[in-house]
């Protein structure tokens, strides 16, 4: 459950870790939104083996319970890697009243080509893995994206895991690229800028807004 208490009218970002990660990993980003003025909280998941839906159920329902606070005015998401696959799975089993606006870092909204790679061997054991498939009818290629919502894609140039192009969803998105790889967004003081700088105005800059994938 995320804890509900705090200050009225409070902007909440939820943070959701990518894959074979773990909550510690959003320290840096937290602390950076929570010093410019944002509440956060880190959501995470342990079992690396149960499919993504798993995880999406736990997460619809305590985003159900925050959407009920009277004391968080927006719910803000901000997700790294396999996060934001959770996170759009989760808006498609409910979509809060007081959903704000979206983040995803280095998202494989169009699979992964690593776990393409590494389906066969490890698919059977870690369902994710098998899930995150660039291939057609894999589970994140079929998922509906969020529509009407604010969505921001900050991706890495150097990205070991993830595609440019796969980081894009079909819908219209702000997209910016870092010189940095997969994990290191966590860890970037102008990456945590960007995401605060999105969330309060739904921009990275002024040419970035609104793109669609080419």
């Amino acid at each position: 459950m995320l804890p509900l208490a705090g200050r009225p009218n409070r902007e909440h970002v939820v943070l959701v870790h990518g894959y074979l990660a773990n909550t510690l990993m959003l320290s840096y980003m937290r602390h950076r939104l929570r010093s410019l003025g944002f509440y956060t909280q880190a959501w995470g998941y342990w079992n690396m083996q149960c499919s993504i839906v798993r995880h999406a159920e736990r997460f619809a329902n305590d985003l159900m319970n925050l959407d009920a606070d009277p004391v968080v005015s927006t719910i803000h998401l901000v997700t790294h890697s396999m996060g934001g696959i959770i996170a759009r799975a989760a808006l498609a089993r409910f979509r809060p009243n007081k959903l704000g606006r979206f983040v995803m870092l280095a998202p494989p909204n169009r699979g992964s080509f690593v776990a393409t790679a590494v389906g066969k061997v490890l698919g059977g054991i870690l369902r994710p893995i098998a899930e995150l498939s660039t291939a057609e009818n894999s589970f994140v290629n079929s998922l509906s994206m969020p529509s009407n919502l604010e969505i921001g894609v900050i991706a890495a140039n150097r990205d070991a895991l993830v595609s440019l192009e796969s980081t894009r969803p079909a819908v219209p998105h702000a997209h910016i690229t870092l010189p940095c790889r997969h994990s290191s967004l966590l860890f970037r003081r102008d990456c945590a800028d960007l995401v605060a700088i999105f969330l309060q105005t739904g921009l990275f800059a002024p040419q970035t807004s609104g793109g669609m994938p080419h």
